[in-house]
């Protein structure tokens, strides 16, 4: 299944390139993590890991580890989900006037497989899209408001 949202950022790429890598804020304007958290030493570049403290009805509810599979910063990355979700997620950041055009694509499908899997895949599907969109929401937000980067 693949679910993609974009929207124009108040910022140019390398700016929002910023906020986006910075990991442990990314709970600030992602509204379905808890908490981010990086894994080892390697904060930037392939092969970064990071923990995401998920909730799902507003209750923290499991812990999903992202790897970094590709990285190009101030253009996007990609990311190999492995928890419940399982697939890939990717970012893309182009220039758009005095700001940047972002890119949100999940191409996934759930841990457990068959028709039960994919007609839970097809009901998450419609969720997702809003959880991202109110994301790219929360990232257009914070940064309006946040410090210059």
């Amino acid at each position: 299944m693949r679910v993609a949202v974009s929207g124009v950022l108040p910022a140019p790429p390398a700016r929002a390139w910023t906020v986006l890598a910075d990991w442990e804020r990314q709970a600030d304007w992602m509204p379905d993590a808890d908490s981010v958290t990086v894994l080892g030493d390697l904060r930037e570049g392939v092969g970064t890991r990071i923990a995401v403290r998920t909730r799902l009805f507003g209750v923290p509810a499991f812990t999903e580890i992202l790897e970094v599979t590709n990285w190009h910063p101030g253009v996007g990355l990609e990311v190999r989900h492995g928890g419940p979700v399982r697939g890939f997620g990717r970012w893309r950041l182009r220039p758009a006037g005095d700001g940047a055009e972002f890119l949100w694509e999940e191409e996934f499908r759930l841990a457990f497989g068959g028709p039960l899997g994919e007609l839970a895949a097809v009901v998450y599907a419609p969720l997702l899209r809003w959880l991202i969109r109110r994301a790219i929401n929360g990232l257009t937000g914070r940064l309006r408001t946040g410090p210059p980067g």
